[in-house]
């Protein structure tokens, strides 16, 4: 078994010692034949007691611990999306903000025009919408990695003074849900499955 597994199955323990329905509320999750699902970045997520699948596969790696540290945490605070916050906003986020920044911004810079034209995709998988329209760029949108998080991308086409650039803002809140090396991470997810809708389009 390996760290990552290790560190989930503990995880577990912990997620189903939370009352059934104290957990359904809590993390927007259906109990069905001893497991809990719900929707986390763009498929469907089933938590068993003894493992985590995301669409029809078995998650043992980071993805997993994100996942799990989603449900173990628990907590029955709503989703307050606005004012939408940098990362680097949320306390104590310093030693995760450089890969932050690179694993889930500049990642997506180079397909800036490719994503513009595929957002209906994008809305559909990632359970999109129009990002609110004081937030500025050349276009932006907001998705749902997971029930109680939503993060919001800015985009900015290149032209002849500035190249392409990509931020991305958390809901208000949404450091209530994961600590922040999970809560980076849950970016890093979301734009590479932002990359990997591209990808299958050939």
């Amino acid at each position: 078994m390996t760290q990552y597994e290790k560190i989930i199955k503990d995880n577990l323990k912990k997620i189903f010692q939370i009352p059934t329905q104290t957990l359904e509320n809590n993390i927007k999750a259906k109990y069905s034949g001893e497991s809990f699902y719900f929707k986390a970045f763009g498929q469907k997520c089933r938590i068993t007691p003894d493992a985590i699948f995301l669409g029809e596969y078995y998650q043992a790696g980071p993805l997993g611990i994100v996942l799990s540290l989603y449900a173990s945490k628990s907590v029955s605070d709503e989703l307050i999306i606005e004012p939408f916050k940098a990362y680097k906003s949320f306390p104590d986020t310093a030693p995760y903000v450089g890969a932050f920044s690179t694993h889930t911004e500049h990642i997506l810079v180079s397909k800036v025009e490719s994503i513009e034209s595929n957002m209906p995709l994008i809305y559909e998988k990632l359970d999109g919408t129009d990002a609110p329209e004081n937030l500025g760029g050349d276009f932006a949108f907001c998705l749902k990695p997971l029930p109680k998080i939503m993060l919001c991308y800015i985009f900015y086409r290149a032209d002849e003074d500035f190249p392409a650039s990509v931020t991305c803002l958390f809901s208000s809140n949404a450091n209530s849900f994961l600590p922040n090396d999970a809560l980076a991470d849950a970016g890093e997810y979301s734009s590479k499955y932002i990359l990997s809708l591209l990808e299958s389009l050939g």
